[in-house]
């Protein structure tokens, strides 16, 4: 009894108006069944999730940034606050990708990418770390098949 009413819960948990995609993602990871998990990824879609969810599951979207580890300063004010968002940033990510600014040194191209992860809020910049190494499904329960049945509007391949 207290499993399912604790399993309600989480799959009628509402977000507010413009959630982080972390928020998104950390609610779809909290659905048991695929069916759950495509629903919430419909009802919360964005274009700034979708290239998110691409660039970490089309095996065509090429980073053109180093893996591993990334040196930057966390911003820690509160939630709220001093943040910019990956629904804000999103329509920069191209930069980092091949096909997308190639003349941007490599040097550039990380300064960059450091200065978006430092307006993030840390959870926001973390999922862009995971999502440079392709790496969402190690913190997040959804795959590329969930988010193929989510968005059959998605052309996957030839993106390089």
């Amino acid at each position: 009894m207290t499993s399912s009413a604790k399993t309600k819960k989480t799959t009628n948990t509402k977000l507010p108006p413009n959630p982080f995609i972390f928020e998104i993602l950390d609610l779809v990871s909290a659905q048991r069944s695929k069916a759950k998990k495509i629903a919430i990824l419909q009802e919360y879609s964005t274009e700034a999730l979708k290239a998110i969810l691409i660039w970490n599951f089309d095996e065509t979207v090429i980073s053109m940034l180093p893996e591993g580890e990334v040196p930057f300063e966390k911003n820690d004010v509160p939630l709220g606050t001093d943040h910019t968002s990956l629904r804000k940033e999103w329509k920069n990510l191209y930069h980092f990708v091949k096909g997308g600014n190639d003349s941007l040194s490599k040097t550039r191209r990380e300064t960059m990418f450091i200065q978006i992860l430092e307006g993030l809020h840390p959870q926001e910049a973390n999922i862009l770390i995971l999502t440079k190494d392709k790496a969402l499904e190690s913190q997040y329960k959804i795959n590329k098949g969930v988010v193929e049945v989510a968005f059959p509007d998605i052309q996957w391949g030839g993106r390089s």
